[in-house]
């Protein structure tokens, strides 16, 4: 049952988010101690390392594919509470682990774990609220999102001191089992009997074969994908670029909680801003000053060395407000024609987008070695083609707009 006119109360909005920030404590937490984690299982290249943090979103990818349309079969509980029981698998993976690859298999076992809280949140908030009040729980959800990333990498950086690399994936599991136990207790089934599909793998097929039928469906998911590619190279190499580059030890948190702060601000105004230029339109604008930052840093440092720690703080803090109104007015442009399969179209979407993200982080990371120049050629080219994608996908509007006139 919906109920659009009965006022969320706080409990519901504070265990919802929960759910979905453990997705952004398992990877900035862990941001600070990429290079001592690598020196323990004998893995010296920063670059090889950063897989600990893109590998993650593969899990994530996968699990969303199998996780929402499961739920729909047997239930949001269930599907949580094996959700982070993989979840716990994985994390003991990686604190078993002797070597990088075996780390990485664990943390590709805590994404797909992860991926289960993360998107059958949404679900649950979809199945008990509609209207304003939706919209109200999940900017809610948004700001505590923001906040995860802001004081992460200080916590971890933090915790690591105090107890070691191993002690961020404790407390990590510490809090998913106070978040379980909060689930189970306060929080009742929300997939009413009569709304269960039976689950079977056509389900995949036929939301397939309708998601390819919309353009724009398509062609954004793309967008999506490169656009979360070229942040992923930012997110796997700035502990690399900011702790080994630039020397910032101790000051490489704080850094990272200055630059997630910008892509909240502009999250933050998109709400408002979408309403006066339309999700479109913003997109493009904010899309064309993405793809100009990043040139004009690639022709400025040209052949140079890294610019002053100012700069490229400056340089970012800029790219990462214009992502604050790309990445939701790219998945609600993809999401707009297909209403009717939302939830295997979300999964579908997710699952495209991460498959393309995680292959191009992966690449052009390799080359973010001794200066931060690659990122930003990253940033730039992929930028690009995501604008020619958006282009031509505007370019028969204007003309059949024409031809009727």
């Amino acid at each position: 049952m919906q109920n659009e006119n009965v006022k969320p109360n706080f409990e519901f909005i504070a265990l919802m988010a929960s759910l979905m920030s453990i997705v952004a404590l398992a990877l900035d937490a862990l941001l600070p101690a990429l290079s001592i984690i690598g020196e323990s299982i004998d893995s010296l290249d920063p670059t090889e390392n950063q897989m600990l943090i893109t590998m993650i979103f593969l899990g994530l990818g996968v699990g969303q594919l199998f996780f929402g349309p499961l739920s729909d079969s047997y239930g949001r509980k269930p599907m949580v509470y094996a959700g982070f029981i993989t979840f716990a698998v994985g994390s003991a993976v990686c604190l078993l682990a002797p070597s990088l690859g075996i780390m990485v298999f664990g943390r590709v076992l805590q994404g797909i774990g992860l991926s289960a809280p993360r998107s059958i949140a949404i679900s649950i908030i979809r199945d008990t609220y509609k209207g304003d009040y939706m919209a109200k729980i999940m900017s809610f959800v948004t700001a505590f999102f923001i906040l995860i990333p802001v004081i992460a990498p200080a916590t971890g950086k933090w915790i690591m001191d105090a107890f070691g690399w191993e002690g961020i994936f404790y407390v990590q599991l510490i809090f998913a089992v106070i978040i379980s136990i909060w689930f189970w207790k306060r929080q009742p089934e929300t997939l009413k009997p009569q709304y269960k599909v039976s689950f079977s793998p056509r389900v995949f097929l036929t939301g397939s074969i309708e998601f390819i039928k919309h353009r724009e469906t398509v062609a954004f998911t793309f967008t999506s994908g490169f656009i979360t590619g070229a942040f992923l190279v930012y997110l796997s190499a700035s502990q690399h670029v900011f702790e080994d580059q630039y020397g910032m030890v101790e000051s490489f948190p704080y850094i990272f909680a200055g630059l997630a702060v910008s892509i909240g601000l502009s999250t933050f105004l998109n709400g408002t801003l979408v309403m006066k230029f339309g999700m479109r339109k913003l997109a493009l604008m904010a899309l064309s000053a993405f793809c100009g930052i990043a040139l004009l840093y690639v022709l400025l440092f040209w052949n140079q060395p890294n610019p002053s720690v100012a700069v490229l703080v400056a340089f970012l803090s800029v790219q990462f407000f214009c992502l604050g109104f790309l990445w939701g007015n790219f998945r609600s442009i993809a999401m707009e024609p297909i209403g009717h399969i939302a939830g295997i179209g979300a999964a579908i979407n997710g699952f495209v987008s991460t498959v393309i993200a995680v292959p191009i982080a992966s690449y052009i990371g390799q080359f973010v070695t001794d200066t931060v120049w690659p990122m930003f050629v990253g940033l730039a080219v992929c930028g690009l083609i995501s604008l020619g994608i958006m282009l031509l996908v505007r370019k028969p509007r204007p003309i059949a707009s024409l031809s009727k006139g």
